[in-house]
């Protein structure tokens, strides 16, 4: 099951967070002879003491494709309230805010893409492209920080870097992208077309964390229409594509998933459906499935497209990591690019009456008008976007009941709450 939450300004929360698995049953079902367990991702947080952290585990700089140095990307994250930044250029491990190397053929990629090579690093105390002091310090445990200083000497928000970032198959011809972190593994290895396992087989031994990144490139669901279409099982192609992903995460538990909602959703925005189906698939045989949002900067203007929010008790790449490994997080958007889903968003808004939504409802039939016109002359349709400063909406509580059967989530900033499971919209609350 998944949980999508529409915010008051932003389509955020949304894309996931709590998934709430039967593990005991050999199939998911209505069966009431069946007694399941329900296993809450959110058990060991306390919503009362634990902070939220704002986390971009997907970018990319100078270093392989990306429009922006290093310095660059950082300011913007920082400035846009991240707590959290991972590096991941393409083939290229980040070794921290101040110390990586040229890996030579991401070095000819970024030269044919930007027509200049650039490889900026930050230092210990320097200056951003405003005027604010910045700081880079190293925390006892190995932890890099970025921290800005304002002129009248206060310090804002530290932002960790994340340890190893590298989006490994960076010269794959289908886009076979797996994003790892933690360990130091797949500096310089351009990688294959198509291979998944080599790479996460790898991640695996070394008792890294690894994700699959919009697997729509992959499977070419993204030049689907319709949800209907992307990812049906009766397709030979989709349906070997699935089981390709659905063994691989068996078989590697370091995988933690799938990205679900990346850049502008233009790739991703039939993944939802694609996490669905393996949740439904593999949660019978003891396996979840965790998803991610990101950006996957390539320039400043996406950054804050997406992102994931971690509940942990202190910003540290231990906590994060356990974060990950246990979905105490949540995936959010600020762009859906889903046909299918703005419309039932839309009508389940107008379905809650509620004065608050009026504006938003305003904004989606706008944009399914425009769809509606594009899509008649064979065009994909028209994506929301949230306005830059949107709050997101947040989990403030998850709470199972295992004896009543029953899951209650509460949030706030959030206009409507829906549940899915099994492609459907089983329940819709606030």
């Amino acid at each position: 099951m998944n949980i999508k939450s529409l915010g008051k300004k932003v389509l955020a929360v949304a894309l996931g967070g709590a998934m709430l698995a039967s593990m005991s049953a050999v199939a998911l079902g209505a069966d009431k002879d069946i007694d399941y367990t329900i296993n809450n991702p959110y058990a060991s947080v306390d919503f009362a003491t634990y902070n939220t952290y704002k986390a971009d585990l997907h970018s990319h700089t100078t270093f392989s494709d990306g429009h922006n140095s290093l310095p660059e990307m950082v300011e913007r994250h920082y400035e846009l309230g991240f707590d959290i930044y991972a590096r991941t250029d393409h083939s290229t491990t980040s070794y921290g805010y101040m110390d990586d190397d040229y890996v030579p053929a991401m070095k000819v990629l970024g030269l044919i893409k930007n027509g200049f090579v650039g490889g900026e690093l930050l230092s210990t105390l320097g200056t951003t492209s405003d005027g604010k002091t910045y700081t880079v310090t190293t925390s006892d445990a190995g932890d890099e920080y970025y921290t800005q200083i304002s002129e009248d000497g206060e310090v804002g928000q530290a932002m960790l870097s994340v340890p190893f970032g590298n989006e490994q198959n960076g010269t794959s011809f289908n886009n076979a992208h797996v994003n790892t972190w933690f360990v130091d593994y797949g500096n310089g290895r351009l990688g294959g077309t198509s291979d998944y396992e080599s790479v996460i087989k790898a991640i695996q031994e070394l008792d890294g964390l690894c994700v699959i990144n919009h697997p729509g490139e992959y499977t070419d669901a993204r030049d689907e229409v319709y949800t209907a279409d992307a990812y049906n099982k009766d397709n030979l192609i989709y349906n070997y594509k699935i089981t390709k992903f659905e063994n691989i995460l068996l078989k590697y538990e370091n995988c933690i998933g799938i990205d679900i909602n990346s850049k502008g959703d233009s790739r991703t925005r039939f993944d939802r459906k694609l996490w669905d189906i393996m949740l439904q698939d593999l949660i019978p045989q003891g396996r979840t499935v965790l998803a991610i949002a990101t950006t996957d900067a390539h320039n400043l203007n996406i950054v804050d497209s997406g992102y994931t929010i971690h509940y942990m008790t202190s910003n540290t790449s231990a906590n994060l990591r356990k974060s990950l490994e246990t979905g105490a997080f949540f995936p959010a958007s600020k762009y859906v690019g889903n046909y299918d889903e703005l419309v039932t968003l839309r009508n389940e808004l107008v379905a809650s009456d509620n004065p608050e939504a009026a504006d938003m409802i305003a904004e989606l039939n706008n944009i399914i008008a425009q769809s509606d016109i594009e899509m008649a002359e064979g065009g994909s349709g028209q994506k929301f976007y949230a306005m830059e400063g949107s709050e997101s909406p947040l989990f403030t509580n998850v709470v199972v009941d295992d004896k009543e059967d029953t899951i209650t989530l509460t949030a706030e900033n959030a206009l409507i709450i829906h549940w899915i499971a099994n492609g459907k919209v089983i329940h819709v609350g606030n």
